[in-house]
């Protein structure tokens, strides 16, 4: 087959040779805004991946605020294809940023853009994402104190897990929505890169995987450190391919990996009194 216009050239013996009304896929949505870039995965409605860059600038303004911001359905995305706020309503999970309101605070229109659903997947509420999720991503933003540029990845996983009856591993995650469209990941990964801030400097690159559960804001987050070659075995991405083995470091061996708890009670105060009145 020949993808012309008008014409169709027969394959010999009736081998295909390519799909002659559109090529079926995959295809990853890539968004480049403001505060990130982000890859959608139309099958999951999840991201793949969603970048961003912070810097001690960029976090100290505060021209953006998210009590002016909404979530919002992504129009860059087929409809067909879109992750849509009725699939969030009374779901029992949240709707989780992989780049932070908070890191974009330095524009409103920064701010606004991290609310489309593509920058989202459900995430456990309490014990997670209003808990150790947030003090994860006080963490990262805690790195610019110490270097002066922070590039980070974050994404959704999906892990397989041992049955104990037939000692088999499977990959089994909950789907929400009406139909059911929407995945609901068992784990969340970071991937950071701390730049030393010197053209072909050191960097320091710290992997972290996290599961979509409650966990104990004791638990120290070097618990979930790991080897970025396992996320990349894990997601099917690379990460550092460009980035020559000489210039990377550690982070954790290069600054202290630990994370301050702080009291999000009221904010989660907030978010409660926001769900209900969009719900």
């Amino acid at each position: 087959m020949q993808l012309v216009l008008g014409t169709w050239s027969p394959s010999i013996n009736g081998t295909p040779r390519g799909p002659l009304y559109g090529f079926p896929g995959p295809v990853s949505d890539i968004a480049t805004r403001a505060a990130l870039i982000s890859s959608y995965d139309r099958r999951t409605r999840n991201p793949h991946w969603v970048a961003e860059h912070i810097t001690p600038e960029s976090l100290a303004r505060r021209d953006g605020d998210r009590k002016n911001s909404q979530f919002l359905e992504d129009p860059a995305v087929p409809a067909k294809f879109r992750a849509l706020l009725k699939d969030y309503y009374r779901s029992g999970y949240d709707r989780g940023h992989q780049v932070p309101a908070a890191d974009a605070k330095w524009s409103q229109a920064a701010m606004d853009e991290t609310f489309y659903l593509t920058n989202m997947s459900p995430q456990v509420g309490e014990g997670f994402n209003r808990d150790y999720w947030a003090h994860f991503e006080d963490f990262c933003r805690r790195l610019t104190l110490r270097y002066p540029s922070v590039r980070i990845v974050t994404g959704p996983l999906y892990l397989p897990k041992k049955d104990p009856v037939d000692n088999k591993w499977y990959v089994k995650y909950e789907m929400i929505g009406t139909p059911p469209s929407v995945a609901v990941p068992t784990h969340f990964y970071k991937v950071i890169f701390a730049e030393d801030g010197r053209v072909g400097g050191n960097v320091a690159i710290g992997a972290f995987v996290l599961p979509n559960a409650p966990i104990d804001n004791a638990k120290p987050i070097t618990d979930f450190e790991v080897p970025v070659e396992a996320v990349e075995r894990a997601s099917g991405l690379e990460f550092a391919n460009q980035l020559p083995m000489q210039r990377r470091r550690r982070l954790c061996a290069d600054t202290t990996c630990a994370l301050v708890i702080k009291d999000y009670s009221e904010r989660q105060k907030a978010f409660a009194k926001g769900r209900s009145a969009s719900s």
